[in-house]
């Protein structure tokens, strides 16, 4: 059997990728692998691979005692009472400050260490460090995250739904074991199955996160305009950098299920629906009352993000859209989840013809 940690052919990698196994880093990494197979990474007979790693380890020195300096200035700032420094607000804002100088030092010591890369081109890289966080935000940016804006901004649901948005963390969605990329077409019956998320955050700490789903191309036949439905809402969900997993299935529906699961569908004839995923992150160390959520929904005619968003002081920190459309199988999901609607076609009214007016014939003399 192939092996994708020392697979270098590129027939090998194609019968692996069939088989849904990636190659596991670089050809040239996973050749060096295969020849020296018995030999730990770091220990790796190359000259030049060895005499790097010499001038790599001693700037990580230095690096460290500039940590161990700024961990002394941040215990020596702490112990100095706040009317010193001006209040309590200037003395959060000077620690914060020295925090996040700390943390760039961490970055700075692991970021030319190759085994590090290594470990985080496996995938084996632990998120609680800030080195792991720091390459995976850095890729997340460099592709992924200009993808999903641009289908974002390019199906318009960012004026529709949010009038900004500046995400921070990676949404991923699931239908089963379908992952689907940001703006594709999913079959109404791959949908009709809650979704699992993964989203990854990569600021340190656990914090508490609130979920919506939201349909904006719902037609309203009496006024010819557009709704919003949602169609999934939960909150006080806790994620982290190293759990980023959020299945919606097993959420409590005592105190994190305020709207259970919809399945995404559109009527007949109606254009395709933009299925938006937001994430909002609440205040932090604040749980939300289902109870009261529950009210406020109660009385609105119709969801609204921006106002939900506004009454709960949430802060949108990531998001993922798929559409939806009229196929064979919606008719049979709508009548098993118990939703009206899928014996009417929809159809656009022909304009009206302008009266017809004969021409003067003088004209054409």
């Amino acid at each position: 059997m192939d092996d994708p940690n020392t697979v270098t052919v590129r027939w090998q990698e194609r019968r692996l990728s069939k088989k849904g196994i990636q190659p596991i880093g670089s050809r040239r990494r996973r050749a060096a692998l295969k020849s020296t197979s018995s030999i730990p990474f770091e220990q790796l007979p190359y000259q030049c691979f060895q005499e790097a790693r010499k001038i790599l380890l001693e700037d990580r020195e230095e690096k460290l005692k500039q940590i161990e300096e700024e961990r002394k200035r941040i215990a020596k700032t702490q112990s100095i009472p706040a009317v010193q420094l001006g209040g309590e607000s200037t003395k959060k804002v000077k620690l914060a400050r020295m925090q996040k100088y700390l943390e760039h030092l961490k970055i700075l010591a692991d970021i030319n260490d190759p085994v590090i890369k290594k470990r985080f081109e496996d995938g084996s890289g632990d998120m609680n460090r800030p080195i792991y966080r720091f390459l995976a935000d850095r890729e997340w940016r460099q592709y992924r995250r200009l993808i999903t804006m641009q289908r974002i901004n390019q199906m318009h649901v960012v004026p529709d739904v949010l009038p900004n948005l500046d995400p921070t963390a990676e949404v991923t969605l699931w239908f089963g074991r379908r992952k689907i990329p940001p703006g594709e077409i999913v079959d109404s019956r791959i949908s009709e199955t809650p979704a699992k998320l993964k989203v990854q955050v990569f600021e340190r700490g656990e914090r508490l996160l609130s979920v919506i789903m939201i349909d904006p191309d719902v037609p309203n036949l009496e006024t010819d305009e557009f709704l919003y439905r949602c169609h999934f809402l939960g909150v006080n969900i806790p994620i982290g950098p190293a759990n980023p997993l959020l299945p919606l299935v097993p959420l409590s529906v005592e105190s994190q299920v305020a709207i259970p699961w919809i399945p995404p569908h559109a009527q007949k004839g109606s254009p395709y629906h933009r299925m938006s995923t937001f994430v909002l992150q609440q205040r932090e160390g604040e749980i939300l009352n289902l109870q009261v959520v529950q009210e406020f929904l109660k009385d609105k005619a119709q969801f609204n993000l921006r106002s939900f968003r506004d009454r709960f002081l949430l802060k949108p920190v990531g998001v993922h859209m798929f559409r939806t459309v009229w196929d064979e199988g919606t008719e049979g999901v709508m009548s098993r989840a118990g939703i009206e609607g899928a014996d009417v076609e929809l159809r656009r009214p022909k304009p009206e013809k302008l009266p017809y007016k004969k021409k003067d014939s003088k004209r054409y003399r």
